[in-house]
């Protein structure tokens, strides 16, 4: 995979992850009262909890993708952070938006 196909797919996965996350926060926005019957109550706000939870790591996720476009744009991309050597491609194939190679991410 060359540096393009890989700009593309994290291109698409933040597209895709902005939707989500956008439709979560959406969803989390709207100001409907809790139901009145308490058991019901409980199982609305584990529901909240669950969007709270993935709205948090749809960002973190985003966070991670924009960090991996920036920095292909200044050339870093594929180097370990740590050391500076060149991180596997196998290892970016599989986690596009890693900063360590498998060395230094233990």
């Amino acid at each position: 995979m060359d540096i393009h196909e890989i700009k593309l797919k994290l291109e698409e996965q933040k597209d895709q992850i902005e939707r989500r996350v956008n439709a979560i926060s959406h969803d989390l926005n709207r100001s409907e009262p809790l139901s009145q019957d308490f058991s019901e109550q409980a199982t609305e706000q584990e529901n909240l909890d669950v969007l709270h939870a993935l709205e948090s790591e749809g960002k973190f996720e985003l966070k991670l993708i924009n960090n991996a476009l920036n920095r292909i744009e200044t050339g870093d991309y594929g180097l370990c952070s740590e050391c500076g050597n060149t991180i596997n491609p196998a290892r970016i194939a599989a986690l596009p938006y890693a900063t360590k190679c498998i060395n230094c991410a233990d």
